[in-house]
């Protein structure tokens, strides 16, 4: 009996020798996950210094070397930046040369606008052109109709006559044509008046502006591209001293600036006679 009962016990089976197995496996499971942090690791203050110096490389184009030490204990790396020409200057460049471009292909698209008004409006104003009460000059500055006040006033005022107002009308759909800003300016002989409207003929020559910048308000330009200036009797066009001079002077200015240039960087063609001694 006590035999068998010894066998029996040798018998007996251990049920529980997977923990061992697993034991093991847990442990080979952590070790890889060690090794693998290890292995990617970085040293981010070196690549900072590598990544500053290829910055610097490309700016300046100049050679440079780095030396890296891998956090494994590998050899150092060495990563050489050829001379080159430094890309910002290079694509500078390239911008400028394609503005450049642009800027030439818009001024002679300009060009060729303002050619077509000065014809058309010189079409519109034909009779009053071939009379003399209109004149239309057109320059690298822009496009200048200087027309006499008989045109647009009664004499000493400033209210348009019927005349005017079809004037107007007709300039205003052939400047709905471009989009360039427009100065209107007024101007009288030195005759002075007085009267309840106009102390002076800074008044009357400033009133006569705005009235010609209403019209075309009126007639669909944008007041945006509008301004009206007063000259009373400055810059004259003609000799005061005679009865055709005055009347040359009494005349409004339409000037069709051209673009990129301020109002104050455009001398109409008063403005250069005086320069020059007229």
């Amino acid at each position: 009996m006590a035999r068998r009962r010894k066998r029996q016990e040798e018998e007996h089976e251990n049920h529980e020798r997977w923990l061992v197995s697993y034991a093991d496996f847990i442990t080979l499971l952590f070790a890889f996950f060690v090794v693998m942090y290890a292995i990617s690791s970085v040293n981010e203050g070196k690549y900072r210094v590598l990544s500053s110096a290829i910055v610097d490389a490309f700016r300046s184009g100049t050679t440079i070397s780095v030396n890296t030490t891998p956090p494994s204990g590998g050899a150092n790396t060495m990563i050489e930046i050829p001379e080159t020409k430094p890309i910002a200057k290079a694509v500078k460049g390239e911008h400028q040369a394609e503005k450049k471009a642009n800027t030439g292909s818009a001024q002679g698209d300009e060009k060729t606008r303002l050619a077509n008004l000065t014809q058309d409006l010189a079409k519109v104003m034909d009779p009053l052109v071939k009379s003399g009460q209109v004149t239309i000059t057109h320059s690298s500055k822009g496009v200048t109709i200087d027309i006499r006040d008989t045109a647009l006033f009664p004499t000493g005022q400033a209210q348009p006559n019927e005349q005017s107002r079809q004037l107007m009308a007709n300039m205003a759909l052939q400047l709905a044509k471009v989009d360039n800003p427009i100065r209107v300016e007024g101007f009288t002989d030195t005759v002075p008046i007085r009267n309840s409207y106009f102390p002076s003929n800074w008044e009357l020559s400033a009133s006569r502006a705005g009235s010609v910048v209403r019209l075309f308000q009126e007639n669909g330009i944008k007041p945006e591209r509008l301004v009206a200036v007063g000259r009373g009797a400055n810059l004259p066009v003609g000799d005061n001293a005679t009865a055709d001079g005055r009347a040359s002077n009494r005349r409004v200015a339409i000037t069709v600036l051209a673009s990129g240039l301020s109002d104050a960087e455009v001398l109409s063609p008063q403005d250069a006679s005086m320069a020059n001694g007229r």
